[in-house]
């Protein structure tokens, strides 16, 4: 399934709501989306519609959770278990 990515506004958030499979190019894009979001809302990504997250687009938004202050809702356990091992793998070995 390609990638479809909505923006929206809601309870004083900006929500980028990412369906179908996330490659990096497809993180990128968010990635370049969010950086021209100039608005003073918090912003919030929402994957529940998510079918695939590859380990580079989940390097991408750790990024963008750790540095950037966005909010990933929705992710199963998986999801946020890939995106847990990108951070470690960014940290390198202990």
């Amino acid at each position: 399934m390609p990638t479809q990515i909505t923006q929206s506004e809601a309870n004083g958030n900006v929500i980028f709501r990412v369906e179908g499979e996330m490659l990096l190019e497809d993180a990128l894009l968010l990635e370049r989306l969010i950086d021209t979001e100039v608005s003073i809302k918090p912003i919030v990504i929402d994957l529940a519609d998510l079918d695939f997250l590859d380990s580079d687009a989940a390097e991408v938004l750790r990024r963008l959770q750790t540095e950037n202050d966005v909010t990933l809702e929705g992710t199963e356990i998986f999801l946020q278990s890939a995106i847990d091992l990108a951070e470690r793998s960014a940290k390198g070995p202990a």
